[in-house]
């Protein structure tokens, strides 16, 4: 099937298939084939749709074709669709989408986002845009000054719904809905559905269509592997394995901006260029970093999870866990981060044996086990192995006796009846304490 049947099926103008086809793109991805006519249709729709799944147009091409069907010549453009995301790439993200897709159409956009300077910002808002794409908190403060009118919005897109949660913006997310008209089309795109998501999106969203597409599921695409390693060696595995494989464009994750910073200097010291990306970073130093890698001046991009939300790298052929993520969850965006638009693409987590539980319910969650591979010279040390194992156990030891005592049966309480059992809990808390 071609590519302007497919997305004419969907209902899409000749202008927005014009541009699509200029990507490149074949066929429209299985978020895209959902949503695209729900939105078409006027209702609200609450998708669920991770990281590399085409998201990203599933909402912009429809949100276009509304607008470009409802577009009159007007003096003053006024701000007809506001999309909310929770980071500065992800906008900027959003925003270059629009601008590619909307190529042909007589609509503005502009992105407005904390960490740079708001002059610029507002001289494109003083101008007219029909479209504006913002992080929450830049958007409430020229809110707040009088530069951003949102009483006209049609359209309103919830984008990665969840990290904004994570992230605490719940508050300014209710303050944004309170300056918006009462009549409008809500989008809410959420890689997860948490009772909090639900609770969100029952708050604005009127009887919406719901889509749901591979969440918690990886890409066929990506070849998954671990690699068993003492903690003490990860750096110099890492090393070894961009230079052995000559990798010229890797992403590697680490849990926190200090550990990205450190793992940053020691591969330059290792002669490998790299940078980091996360939020301690000013907007400068970040756009500057993602520009580079994307360029190819630098070799390696080390990210936390929150700073990578929306960047997208065409063909990015390399992504490694250097640290599990404690949420599940947040290894399948990873890992999304390759393997998209129909490339391939290689994930490798760096495993030490401390972490062999995260392992475990990442595997849990994508339904599958991942290899595992062991590298001559840097497999785990046996003593590594043991206080893992002990460290494991002493865990379900105690999951054990928390389970005995909210049921009320307690070593103590079988022993002795109620007395003993008193006694008993004030033994374990004060065994606890020593």
């Amino acid at each position: 099937m071609t590519i302007q049947s497919s997305f004419e099926q969907l209902g899409l103008s000749a202008e927005l298939l014009r541009a699509v086809s200029a990507q490149g793109y074949t066929k429209p991805t299985p978020v895209q084939e959902q949503a695209i006519p729900m939105i078409l249709s006027g209702r609200d729709v609450l998708a669920g749709a991770q990281t590399g799944t085409g998201k990203t147009a599933g909402f912009t091409l429809p949100m276009l074709h509304l607008m470009q069907q409802k577009h009159m010549e007007r003096k003053h453009h006024p701000i007809r669709a506001l999309v909310l995301t929770p980071t500065r790439e992800l906008a900027a993200q959003v925003g270059e989408s629009v601008a590619t897709y909307g190529q042909h159409l007589p609509l503005r956009s502009t992105v407005i986002f904390g960490g740079v300077g708001s002059n610029p910002q507002i001289q494109k808002l003083r101008r007219g845009i029909d479209i504006l794409i913002a992080t929450p908190g830049r958007l409430l403060d020229l809110a707040n000054q009088g530069e951003v009118d949102l009483s006209q919005v049609e359209f309103f897109v919830l984008d990665e719904a969840d990290r904004m949660l994570d992230m605490g913006f719940i508050h300014d997310i209710r303050r944004v809905l309170k300056l918006l008209p009462k009549q409008r089309q809500n989008l809410l795109f959420s890689a997860t559905f948490s009772d909090e998501i639900k609770k969100l999106a029952s708050g604005f969203l009127t009887s919406p269509s719901y889509v749901e597409v591979a969440r918690n599921q990886t890409s066929h695409q990506v070849t998954q592997v671990v690699h068993p390693v003492s903690k003490a060696k990860k750096r110099a595995l890492l090393s070894q394995l961009i230079c052995d494989g000559d990798w010229k464009q890797v992403l590697v994750f680490t849990k926190t901006k200090h550990g990205a910073n450190r793992l940053t200097k020691q591969l330059e010291s290792d002669g490998i260029g790299a940078a980091a990306i996360h939020g301690n970073k000013s907007q400068t130093a970040r756009t500057k970093a993602l520009a580079g890698f994307k360029d190819g001046s630098v070799r390696v991009l080390v990210a936390t999870d929150i700073a990578a939300r929306g960047l997208d790298i065409d063909q990015l052929p390399h992504v490694v866990n250097y640290e599990l993520p404690n949420v599940p969850e947040d290894y399948v965006h990873r890992i999304g981060r390759t393997g998209r638009a129909g490339n391939t693409g290689e994930a490798m987590s760096l495993v030490s044996s401390d972490e062999n539980k995260l392992l475990r319910a990442i595997e849990r969650l994508i339904k599958k086990d991942i290899p595992q591979v062991a590298v001559e010279g840097f497999e785990p040390d046996p003593e590594d192995i043991k206080i893992a194992a002990d460290e494991m156990k002493a865990q379900l030891q105690r999951r054990q006796a928390n389970s005995s005592r909210r049921r009320g049966c307690s070593p103590s309480a079988k022993r002795g009846g109620q007395k003993h059992n008193h006694s008993g809990r004030h033994r374990n808390k004060s065994a606890r304490n020593s």
